[in-house]
């Protein structure tokens, strides 16, 4: 991984980031942020933060611990969780190495990050690893589609979008997913299948 490449590109693409994705947002993903959000409680990580969009969503009971690559998404999470008076503790650092022990949350939470996440394979296993017994793997991620043209269409995409900003269309996180064990509660696609979102617990 290029990581000082990628916190470069993606410091700069924090001035912009918000009013992009809103409008992804709120043409394609709909209300699947806060539906995200809404599944997890207790001591919670999320995995490439960001803005911090999603901590207007979390309930009051979880105690959010958010971890992003780039300095200036987290300035403005910062910004953002001040505004909502919300404490929440804010770290920089890779995915593919979370700085936790072993099964230090009850909720692990990514949202639209996977797609971007260089390695995430790595990502996902370290997920894992963090997350308590019984506790919850929840994900929102654009995806392969169902549709073989719209699959297509993904295809010419990633020609560009990886070399560029290494954004990903055509991974599929859910059998990486169940490869680790976790079971599957909740799960549905939508838009041709390429938004797809999910909840996962981890074996007691």
């Amino acid at each position: 991984m290029d990581r000082p490449r990628w916190q470069n590109y993606w410091d700069r693409k924090s001035a912009t980031y918000d009013q992009e994705i809103g409008v992804l947002d709120r043409k394609v993903f709909g209300d699947s942020r806060a539906w995200a959000c809404s599944q997890a409680h207790g001591e919670v990580l999320e995995v490439a933060v960001g803005t911090g969009l999603n901590l207007p969503h979390y309930p009051a009971d979880a105690v959010v611990t958010g971890l992003d690559l780039s300095d200036g998404m987290l300035e403005l999470a910062r910004g953002r969780a001040a505004d909502l008076g919300r404490a929440v503790t804010l770290r920089q650092g890779t995915a593919h190495a979370l700085p936790f022990a072993d099964a230090s949350f009850d909720a692990v939470v990514c949202t639209l990050g996977l797609c971007a996440i260089p390695d995430h394979t790595a990502a996902l296993a370290e997920m894992v690893r963090v997350l308590r017994p019984g506790g919850r793997l929840i994900l929102l991620d654009h995806v392969a589609s169902t549709s073989r043209l719209a699959r297509g269409v993904q295809w010419l995409l990633e020609r560009i979008t990886v070399p560029m900003a290494g954004e990903h269309f055509l991974r599929r996180p859910f059998p990486l997913v169940e490869g680790h064990g976790l079971a599957v509660e909740r799960h549905d696609r939508f838009k041709l299948g390429v938004v797809e979102r999910l909840v996962a617990v981890k074996p007691k």
